[in-house]
This record gives C-alpha cells, sequence and structure tokens, in this order.
C-alpha cells in the first residue's frame, strides 16, 4: 500500500483555490472578445463587471461591458442593466442571458416596467452588439451600448435567476444579495455599491459594486484566509506522519 506524503498534499491543497477567490482582474477572456479598461468585483451574487467607455465614439458614445456571474441554478438566467430613471428595478434597461431550447446562449432586452412581470421588447439604449456564453459554471454578457452625450455616472442593476420556463426568465428569489444588486457605476472608472434596500424584486434588478483596487483587497483577503485555513488542517498531519 502507497505511503502518505504529507508534503505532496501541503502542495496540492495550495494549488486548490476556490472559485469566490477569483477577482475580476485575474479572469480572461477568449480570443474575439474585446479588452475592457476598467472591472470591478461586485459586491453580491459572485458577479463581475469588466466596462470600456468610449466618449469620442460617433454618432454616440458607447459602453463596452462584460458581466459575469453564477446563474442561480444551472439552467437558470443573469442579468445586467442600467435604470435611467431610478435606483430599483421599474424602469430597468435590461440585458438577460440564458440557453434558449435549443440550449444554445441568448441575450435578450427588458424593459422593466413594473414588479409584475417582464415582456421581451427594446430598450432605451441603442444595443449594438450583444452576446452571451457559458463556460464553468457561469453566464457571460458582452454588450456594446450607446449612450447619451451628457452621461457620466449611471445606476446599475444586476440579477440572477434560477429558471427559464416558455423562453422567459422566471423570478428570483427575495434574499438580501438579490435585494441589494445594484449601485452607481462612473463611466470615469468606479462603481460604488447601493445602500442596503428591503425593496421589493420579482425580475431583473441590478447593482454595482467596488473598483478594481477594492477587487483586488478582497480576492488577497480571500485567498489569506484560505491560505490559513489549510495550514491548520495540514500542519496536525504533518505531526502525525
Amino acid at each position: 500500500m502507497a505511503s502518505f506524503n504529507p508534503f505532496f498534499f501541503i502542495a496540492t491543497a495550495l494549488l486548490i483555490s476556490p472559485a469566490y477567490s477569483l477577482t475580476c482582474t485575474s479572469q480572461t477572456f477568449t480570443q474575439g472578445n474585446p479588452r475592457f479598461t476598467n472591472c470591478t468585483d461586485l459586491p453580491v451574487l459572485k458577479a463581475y463587471l469588466h466596462w470600456t467607455y468610449d466618449p469620442t465614439a460617433m454618432p454616440k458614445p458607447t459602453l463596452s461591458v462584460a458581466f459575469i456571474a453564477p446563474p442561480a441554478k444551472s439552467d437558470g438566467w443573469i442579468a445586467w442593466a442600467l435604470n435611467p430613471t431610478g435606483m430599483g428595478m421599474v424602469g430597468s434597461q435590461a440585458l438577460v442571458a440564458f440557453k434558449d431550447s435549443n440550449g444554445s446562449m441568448v441575450v435578450k432586452t427588458y424593459n422593466i416596467s413594473s414588479y409584475n412581470s417582464i415582456v421581451e421588447s427594446k430598450i432605451f439604449y441603442d444595443v449594438l452588439e450583444k452576446k452571451a456564453e457559458f463556460s464553468s459554471g457561469a453566464m457571460r454578457i458582452f454588450a456594446k451600448l450607446a449612450l447619451p452625450s451628457d452621461a457620466t455616472e449611471l445606476n446599475q442593476v444586476w440579477q440572477v435567476g434560477s429558471a427559464v420556463r416558455n423562453g422567459m426568465p422566471e423570478n428570483h428569489d427575495l434574499g438580501s444579495d438579490n435585494l441589494n444588486a445594484k449601485g452607481r457605476l462612473s463611466l470615469g472608472g468606479e462603481a460604488t455599491a447601493s445602500t442596503p434596500s428591503q425593496a421589493p424584486a420579482l425580475s431583473p434588478t441590478a447593482g454595482s459594486g467596488n473598483g478594481r483596487q477594492n477587487g483586488n483587497a478582497n480576492g488577497s483577503s480571500r485567498i489569506e484566509v484560505y491560505g490559513a485555513l489549510v495550514l491548520l488542517l495540514v500542519i496536525p498531519l504533518i505531526h502525525w506522519f
């Protein structure tokens, strides 16, 4: 019977990092996808946003984004939206990604006009490009939007759901993370978290997170904690062998 090598165990354990220790700066995109100038680790729903704002684009400034999040279940959906009228769900101009009946990823647009239902429709912002991917348990929305020329800071919202029925995303959970997935996005390169809210939410809502620098700090602290836990598990093994 092969003997147990505790040092091999240590090396292997330190190479295994939980998914939540990732930060936006460690994420890469497949060939053909754009590169982004800014990214943020959003504070809830294990979500991330990458974006590039081009104020010189003609005829209107453009905002290119990549929104990444795991759906609540593998056959669920994710959504990212801008709200030109407020901070909540109502008024959100949403991009929603999910698998269609053939198992292919699609992105559809929704003007969220009420808490009761959502209907696929054209949204306030011109959508110049949009596509979605599914990989390693996470969905990704890639999109380019045309913005008003005077836009400097926007209300952003995001959400995840567990099911799609007849081509329509079903209601998401009403946990605190879902209700607080919203905030402000500075086109110049910062995103700020919203104040915790208890407002009702029934379908794709949104939020924003910390900036790139804060995302790195959060990721580093998670890795440090993980490393400490590994050592606590491994040190008794070393003494035992």
